[in-house]
């Protein structure tokens, strides 16, 4: 099975996917680009990056596999761990990694994993559908020198015509800025008239507004204390869970919630999923980070076996 197919299908979701054993492909988001010199727009995209340190399983690629090839997680684990083995023997080799959709990878002369990026697809969901954009360079100079080059070689012609006496056009012109003005400075009397008479008639109303309000206004002299209702902490959804184990029986579930909670963990039962199973967890979430801490210190005090679920919401 190709598990580089699931890996890309999470980049457009997460921004961090562990392959257990191996590493972890991580995204970040970069803006809109401008090339001056190739004259093209790029729009926003994911760059995918990748970090050989970030190798505990958090359970998302595994959930993932799981449940788009209807088998269960422990298969799902094991089919992860089959294909790192062939991806770590094979850069031993001193060959170059191929994966799809992702890059490539490949060993330097330290042993150290060396990945390049190599993708055609923006995981970027927010420009679904943008393209790259080329734009031709607008000359502005050339087309001015163009211009005053045209201006010099085209002379000016004037006809007896255009020579014929035109000055009683000034006396029009004259005329028309007048009355104008005139109209102008009649409006704005009449403008100034309207709004003095407009403001006497709201002082009157707001004066008697204001005699209704303290008529009307009165004063509890013992109120109602504020109701307060407490929102309880289980009843909020998160969508991180730290899973202990999962039972086929209910009652087997309850009791062993029941055990953790004498512990004095936050677990409880939840819903039974695809495969007939009833999880229980240490605790639900509200991010990735605090949830996985808080399953690295299980791994390290409690229980090895512990796995991350992520539920969407």
């Amino acid at each position: 099975m190709m598990i580089e197919k699931h890996i890309s299908a999470l980049l457009y979701r997460y921004q961090c996917v562990t392959v257990p054993g191996f590493g972890a492909f991580l995204t970040e988001i970069r803006t809109a680009q401008l090339d001056t010199a190739a004259n093209t727009f790029y729009p926003p995209k994911k760059l995918i990056s990748f970090n050989a340190n970030l190798k505990n399983n958090d359970g998302l690629l595994a959930n993932h596999i799981a449940l788009q090839e209807k088998i269960s997680y422990p298969q799902a684990v094991a089919t992860i761990e089959q294909a790192v083995d062939l991806w770590l023997a094979k850069l031993s080799q001193k060959e170059t990694l191929g994966l799809k959709n992702l890059g490539t990878m490949s060993c330097n002369v330290e042993g150290s994993l060396v990945f390049t990026p190599d993708t055609p697809i923006n995981y970027f969901t927010d420009a679904f559908g943008l393209t790259a954009v080329v734009s031709p360079a607008v000359k502005r100079e050339e087309y001015r020198q163009q211009a005053e080059a045209i201006e010099e070689l085209a002379p000016v012609v004037f006809t007896p015509e255009r020579k014929k006496d035109y000055s009683y056009l000034k006396y029009a012109a004259v005329f028309v800025v007048m009355a104008s003005v005139g109209g102008a400075g009649f409006k704005m009397y009449r403008d100034n008239e309207v709004a003095a008479q407009t403001l006497v008639v709201e002082n009157a109303v707001q004066e008697k507004v204001q005699q209704k309000i303290q008529q009307a206004t009165f004063f509890i002299e013992n109120p109602m204390p504020a109701v307060k209702l407490p929102v309880k902490e289980e009843y909020k959804v998160l969508p991180y869970h730290v899973v202990a184990g999962a039972f086929k029986s209910e009652a087997n579930a309850q009791k062993a919630a029941a055990q953790l909670i004498d512990k004095g963990y936050k677990a409880r039962v939840i819903e039974k999923n695809k495969f007939g199973l009833y999880p229980v967890i240490y605790g639900s979430f509200a991010t990735y980070a605090e949830a996985h801490e808080n399953m690295n210190e299980i791994h390290r005090t409690v229980n090895k076996e512990a796995w991350l679920l992520v539920k969407e919401l």
